[in-house]
C-alpha cells in the first residue's frame, strides 16, 4: 500500500478543545483546528502512519489544566526503518508531562477541582469591558511571578499552532530577565456552569518585554562621577530603566475572534505604556499583516482625535508669494506639517516614528476630498503637469502628501534606491507610494465603518428594542481583508531596532 495512503494533514488531526465542568462531566465550549503545526511536525504538515487520525488537545477554560487524547482506525505496521510517527515522544518536547494521563482521569480532575471556584487570573485586574452583552477582564502580571509563570507555561502550546515562527519564552531564565516580561491574559467573565466551578473562561493573551533604550533627553545635564561603593548597595532594577516596550507574542483565540479582544488587548497595553514614565515608545516585534492592519486601526482611533484638536493638515502653499513657479530643490517639510508639534504628540502617545508616520499620513489624506484623491479619481495626468502650482487648494494638498510619502519612503530606502538608475528609482517609488496609498484608503474605510458599528451599537443599548447588536471590530487573527503594506523593492520595517534577519520573520497574531 503507498505511503501515501498512510499520510494526514497535521492541520486536520489536530484538534484544540476548551472545556469547562458540566452536569456530570466536563463539557466543551469550543473546539478549533491549529494554523500551523510544521514546528512540530515538520514543515510539510503531514503525520505518517495512521488513519483516521485525530489528536485531541483538552483545556480547561480557566488555568488551561492540559489533556492529550489521541485515537485512530488504524496504525502501520513497521518495515524495516519505515515506521508511524512517534506521537507521543514527538508532543512531549511542546506539552508538559502532566498532558499524559488518562482520559477519566483528566475529565475528573476538572469536574471534581475544589480550587476551581476561587480562581482569579494571576497578576493585577487592569482593564474591564464589555461587548456583545458579554463582559471580560484583562489582567497582567511579570513573569518573576510564580503563577504568573505557570499559566503562560501551559498557554505556550498555542505559539507554535498560531504563531507563525513564533518560539515560545524561556521560563527558567534568572529573574533579572524574567522581571522585563509582563504577560497579558484575557478572561471571559461566565456564570459558573456548576457551584464549584470558575467564573473565568480564557480568551487569549499577550507578553511584553522591555528593551532598554538610550534617551538623550534635551536639556538634562549630565550626572557627575561619584566615588560611591561598587557594586552599588541598592539593586539597579530593569524595570527603573528607560526602556522600549515590544510586544511579542499577541493571541486572541478562534472561537473569540471577530469581537474587538485583541482592539481591546492592544489599547490595554498602549494606555499602560502611556503610564509609565520609564517606557519611551511601544514597539511591536515582527508583526504580521493582520497585525498591522488591527495596530493601525487602534492606533488611528487613539491619535485622530489629536490630530483633529490640534488641527492638523498640510499647508498648501509653503513657499513665500515671491517664490513663482520655479520648481524649488528642497522639500519645504517644515513649512508643509508642523514637525515640532507632531514629535510632541508622537512622544506624548509614545508611538514609534515608523508606525505614526503611517497613521499621520493616512489622516493627512483624509483631509483631502475624495475627489481630488487617486481613490476618487482624481486628474493624475493634470496633477503630474501642474504639481505645486495647481489652481485647486485641494489638489496643491494631494500632490505635497505625495511628495512627503516618497520623502520618507526614499529616505527609509535609499541604499537601495540609489543602485538603480533615474527612471527605474522614479517608478519603483510611484509603484510603492500607490500601494501604501491603496492601504490607507482600506484602512479609512475600515475605520469608517468601525465609527458606524459602534454608532449603532450606542443605539441599541440605549433603544433594547432595536436588532441585535452589531459585531465588534476584527481582532487581528481574524481580519479576512487584509490590507497588504506592499513594498516593491522598498522595505519599510515596522520599528526602529530590528534587523533584517528579525524584519524576515513574520509572526502571526
Amino acid at each position: 500500500m503507498a505511503n501515501e495512503d498512510w499520510s494526514c494533514d497535521a492541520n486536520d488531526a489536530v484538534q484544540l478543545t476548551i472545556v469547562q465542568p458540566g452536569e456530570k462531566k466536563p463539557t466543551t465550549i469550543a473546539t478549533f483546528h491549529p494554523q500551523f503545526t510544521y514546528p512540530i511536525f515538520g514543515d510539510e504538515e503531514r503525520i505518517f502512519g495512521y488513519k483516521g487520525l485525530i489528536i485531541r488537545l483538552r483545556f480547561a477554560a480557566h488555568d488551561l489544566r492540559s489533556h492529550v487524547h489521541i485515537s485512530y482506525d488504524e496504525k502501520f505496521k513497521a518495515v524495516g526503518d519505515t515506521a508511524a510517527t512517534d506521537l507521543n515522544k514527538t508532543l512531549r518536547d511542546w506539552i508538559s508531562e502532566s498532558a499524559f494521563i488518562s482520559l477519566p482521569e483528566y475529565e475528573k480532575a476538572v469536574q471534581n477541582d475544589e480550587n476551581a471556584k476561587d480562581f482569579v487570573p494571576p497578576g493585577k485586574r487592569v482593564h474591564t469591558y464589555t461587548t456583545n452583552g458579554r463582559n471580560y477582564e484583562i489582567w497582567a502580571g511579570s513573569l518573576v511571578e510564580p503563577d504568573v509563570r505557570a499559566l503562560l507555561e501551559r498557554a505556550q502550546i498555542f505559539v507554535p499552532l498560531f504563531i507563525e515562527a513564533g518560539t515560545p519564552l524561556a521560563t527558567d531564565d534568572p529573574e533579572w530577565t524574567l522581571e522585563r516580561w509582563t504577560v497579558y491574559f484575557v478572561y471571559e467573565v461566565v456564570t459558573p456552569p456548576t457551584p464549584t466551578a470558575s467564573k473565568y473562561s480564557i480568551v487569549g493573551y499577550a507578553t511584553t518585554y522591555r528593551w532598554w533604550f538610550y534617551h538623550n533627553r534635551e536639556g538634562k545635564t549630565h550626572p557627575t562621577v561619584g566615588n560611591g561603593p561598587f557594586p552599588y548597595p541598592e539593586q539597579i532594577k530593569f524595570s527603573e530603566l528607560p526602556s522600549r516596550l515590544r510586544i511579542a507574542q499577541f493571541l486572541i483565540l478562534p472561537h473569540h475572534h471577530r469581537s474587538g479582544h485583541g482592539t481591546q488587548l492592544y489599547t490595554t497595553i498602549h494606555k499602560v505604556c502611556v503610564e509609565d514614565p520609564t517606557i519611551i515608545e511601544l514597539t511591536v516585534e515582527d508583526p504580521n499583516e493582520a497585525f498591522d492592519e488591527l495596530r493601525d486601526a487602534a492606533d488611528y482611533h487613539i491619535l485622530r482625535p489629536e490630530f483633529l484638536k490640534r488641527d492638523l493638515n498640510i499647508n498648501p502653499n509653503p513657499y513665500p508669494a515671491n517664490t513663482g513657479k520655479k520648481r524649488p530643490r528642497l522639500m519645504p517639510t517644515a513649512a508643509l506639517i508642523p514637525t515640532k508639534t507632531l514629535h510632541e504628540i508622537r512622544s506624548k502617545y509614545k508611538i514609534a516614528p515608523t508606525q505614526f508616520a503611517h497613521i499621520l499620513e493616512a489622516f493627512l489624506l483624509s483631509r483631502i476630498p475624495l475627489k481630488h484623491r487617486a481613490a476618487g479619481n482624481a486628474n493624475m495626468a493634470r496633477l503630474l503637469i501642474k504639481k505645486h502650482n495647481a489652481e485647486d487648494e485641494n489638489d496643491r494638498r494631494y500632490y505635497w502628501w505625495r511628495m512627503l510619502v516618497k520623502q520618507r519612503l526614499y529616505k527609509r530606502s535609499r541604499d537601495v534606491l540609489i543602485q538603480l538608475e533615474l527612471n527605474e528609482r522614479i517608478q519603483k517609488l510611484d509603484e510603492t507610494l500607490a500601494n501604501v496609498e491603496e492601504g490607507y484608503e482600506k484602512l479609512l474605510e475600515r475605520f469608517g465603518n468601525r465609527e458606524e458599528r459602534i454608532g449603532k451599537m450606542a443605539e441599541e443599548e440605549v433603544d433594547p428594542k432595536k436588532a441585535s447588536m452589531a459585531e465588534g471590530t476584527a481582532n487581528g487573527a481574524a481580519g479576512r481583508d487584509r490590507t497588504k503594506r506592499k513594498y516593491t523593492v522598498i522595505e519599510d520595517d515596522e520599528d526602529e531596532g530590528e534587523g533584517p534577519a528579525e524584519a524576515a520573520k513574520k509572526a502571526k497574531v
